[in-house]
C-alpha cells in the first residue's frame, strides 16, 4: 500500500450550542455535537424510515474556533470536513480506560462551513402561512442575530 487516507465529510445539523473551553496552553477548542440523518421507505410495510447518527466534532484551529463562537447555534446546517481520531482517556469514577471517536478539524487539512443558520432557518418558516403567526416578526427579532452576508 503506497499511503492511507482518514478524511471525514459530513453535513449535518447542530443537535446543541458549540461548547468552547480555553485549553492549558491558553487556546480555545470548540466541541460541536453534529446530527446526520438517512431516510428510506421500508420495503415490507412502505413506512417512512429514518436514523440519526451522532457525531463529536472537535476544532482546534483558531480561526474556526472564533467563527464557531460567533456564529453557529444549536439547529445551523454545517459542513465539516476533517480527520477520524479515537483518543483514550480513563473514567474518573470505574478507573476505566474508554475511547472517543471524534472528527478532528485542525491545520490546513480542515474544512468548516456555515450551510444555514438558525436565522435562515426561521425566514424560509416564515414563508409558510401555517407558520408564519407562530412566529416572531422581525422587529421582535434582536439586532444581534445574524444578517444573511456573513464578513469572511
Amino acid at each position: 500500500m503506497a499511503g492511507s487516507l482518514n478524511k471525514v465529510l459530513l453535513i449535518g445539523r447542530l443537535g446543541a450550542d458549540p461548547d468552547i473551553k480555553q485549553m492549558v496552553n491558553g487556546k480555545s477548542v470548540a466541541r460541536l455535537s453534529l446530527a446526520t440523518s438517512n431516510t428510506w421507505k421500508d420495503k415490507n410495510t412502505g413506512e417512512k424510515k429514518e436514523k440519526t447518527e451522532w457525531h463529536r466534532v472537535v476544532i482546534f484551529n483558531e480561526g474556526l474556533v472564533n467563527v464557531v463562537q460567533q456564529y453557529v447555534k444549536k439547529g445551523a446546517q454545517v459542513y465539516v470536513e476533517g480527520q477520524l481520531t479515537t483518543r483514550k482517556w480513563t473514567d474518573e469514577k470505574s478507573g476505566q480506560d474508554r475511547y472517543s471517536t471524534e472528527v478532528v478539524l485542525q491545520g490546513f487539512n480542515s474544512t468548516f462551513k456555515i450551510l444555514s443558520s438558525k436565522n435562515n432557518q426561521m425566514k424560509s418558516l416564515e414563508e409558510s402561512p401555517e407558520t408564519k403567526s407562530s412566529l416572531p416578526s422581525d422587529e421582535n427579532i434582536p439586532s444581534s442575530d445574524l444578517d444573511d452576508e456573513i464578513p469572511f
